[in-house]
């Protein structure tokens, strides 16, 4: 299970591998025929290998689990237990996913939406959730038949809420010192790294000087620091440098999680948010971003009401709301994160993706409940809707609420990888975000081949070597030389590209007709295969 420790003895499993291929999948050689030496042969296709190198004509061979060739001189079919013919194709290293949501895992470990994008490691436990503890939940989700490869960070929100539950207030020098420990304990269960939430609750009650000793502990070991900053929109500029602020005083490696600028007040200042980033690192801080490649983005009802009004939960809100003059400040909150941040200044911006006490509003906006309703579509109504929508259990929303100019400026920074913040989903599960299923075919057909944002050298390394080195694996995952994990995407430069949209969203990517985890086809010719070799990865 141990991501780093396997390396110890490749030689070993290769070996075993190779001959439970041999013995279990192969015909028995004639008399004085040799035995296939490789378990997989994938022949003439154009590599990738994710560094940023030009791409050039190779063949690739693996033993178990490992890539023990890359031959620029074509090797002999022959001596293959399975060939793959890849003449026209990119064959590049597995795409690592620095930002999912894999809270369905134990329902959907085949990992469908994820592995068909090319996906063949993912990290959950963004945004401050997540499970934990963690090795009852890798050991279950191991057992359970992994279609990818899965690591974890340790989040923030969860610790804090075991410790303090929803409060708004500093914690007591005790309960930062078991918040500490919780975060040592998840370290040492094999978290790669600590994230946080803090535009949600309960992180969002969290000092910028609690999160610096948390994210001690997990430098301590090792350890990465995912920020979802603070604010995205109006308190943009303050939210990235307080994440630079916690990467200098907690001397730890940050991403900023899928960057972006909110709202249209804040359109255009990724050129100052950058500018943070490139004289951050001038100034020797490890800061980096990653990025999904759309316009709006997926999160609860609740952030559109003010943090301060869910302290407590839903039973504190609702008595919020009986006192007339709290709830005549709670509804102009949200007025004013309707004008100006996630709300965009228009409720047809607002779409709500999952919706369990109302499932007709599936796919439907803001807009259209208000009409629905009759209540006219001033954005007092509108705030009165989105109470009684959280009174109800909250729901997952779309919003409309980014700047393309944005999305292509963060996207070509040198910095920046690409991951989903995409939740695993299937047909049938509401209207959730494309990006669930297309995050990563969508930059290689509409960002590299459309509008050449990226050369494909460009992309291809942002979505595996950078984020391999990110997580410290570097020479094992997210690369194509002998000696990785053969972890492998193939698809169809020509195309390669994502059919899900806003309103159809449950459509799998085209132009990907193979995805190799660990040695095993887990989508073969365009079809998932009943193969489920993924494995949870820990960092020791």
């Amino acid at each position: 299970m141990n991501g780093k420790r396997s390396v110890a003895s490749p030689v070993a499993r290769v070996l075993a591998t190779v001959l439970a291929c041999t013995l279990a999948c192969a015909a028995p050689p004639a008399l004085g025929a040799q035995a296939p030496e490789w378990t997989l042969l994938i022949r003439g296709g154009t590599v990738v290998d994710g560094t940023g190198a030009a791409r050039y004509t190779a063949d690739v061979a693996v033993v178990g689990d490992r890539i023990v060739a890359v031959s620029r001189t074509p090797l002999a079919a022959a001596r293959a237990v399975r060939v793959i013919d890849a003449h026209g194709l990119i064959v590049a290293p597995g795409f690592i996913d620095l930002h999912a949501h894999l809270d369905p895992l134990l329902r959907m470990p085949d990992a469908k939406s994820a592995v068909t994008q090319g996906v063949t490691l993912a990290i959950g436990g963004p945004d401050g959730g997540g499970p934990f503890p963690l090795t009852a939940y890798l050991d279950t989700a191991q057992k359970s038949g992994l279609g990818m490869n899965v690591a974890y960070l340790v989040g923030h929100n969860v610790i804090r809420q075991r410790v303090m539950g929803t409060e708004n207030r500093a914690p007591t020098p005790e309960e930062l010192q078991r918040m500490i420990a919780l975060v040592r304990q998840g370290m040492g269960e094999g978290a790669f790294g600590m994230s946080t939430g803090l535009r949600y609750v309960p992180g969002y009650y969290a000092t910028t000087d609690e999160v610096v000793a948390l994210a001690r502990a997990a430098a301590d070991s090792g350890g990465i620091y995912t920020s979802h900053l603070r604010e995205e929109g109006l308190g943009l500029l303050e939210g990235v440098t307080e994440a630079i602020t916690i990467a200098r005083d907690a001397r730890i490696p940050v991403v900023l999680t899928h960057h972006k600028a909110v709202g249209p007040p804040m359109w255009g200042k990724s050129v100052e948010t950058l500018r943070l980033v490139d004289n951050a690192r001038a100034a020797g801080l490890d800061v980096m971003m990653d990025q999904y490649p759309y316009t709006a983005s997926q999160t609860g009802l609740d952030v559109l009401v003010p943090p301060w009004a869910l302290s407590g939960g839903t039973s504190a809100l609702r008595d919020r709301l009986a006192n007339p003059v709290l709830r005549d400040s709670i509804e102009r909150g949200i007025v004013h994160l309707l004008e100006t941040d996630r709300g965009g200044g228009d409720t047809r911006r607002v779409q709500f993706g999952s919706v369990t006490w109302d499932r007709s509003l599936e796919g439907k906006t803001l807009y259209d409940w208000a009409e629905r309703r009759g209540v006219g579509h001033s954005m007092l109504a509108a705030a009165k809707l989105v109470l009684e929508g959280e009174l109800n259990g909250s729901a997952s929303m779309v919003y409309f609420i980014m700047d393309e100019g944005d999305v292509r400026r963060i996207m070509a920074h040198p910095q920046t990888m690409i991951a989903s913040d995409g939740r695993l989903t299937r047909p049938g599960d509401g209207v959730p975000h494309p990006r669930s299923y297309g995050t990563f075919p969508r930059v290689l057909g509409e960002y590299v081949r459309v509008q050449q944002v990226l050369t494909l050298e460009q992309a291809v390394r942002k979505m595996t070597a950078m984020p391999a080195a990110r997580l410290n694996l570097q020479g094992q995952r997210g690369c194509l030389t002998v000696g990785c994990y053969a972890d492998i995407t193939i698809f169809d430069v020509a195309t390669v590209g994502s059919p899900a949209t806003f309103t159809q969203p449950h459509q799998y990517a085209t132009g990907i007709p193979f995805v190799i985890v660990n040695g095993v086809a887990v989508v073969s010719k365009g079809e998932m295969t009943a193969a489920r070799p993924g494995r949870a990865l820990t960092k020791r």
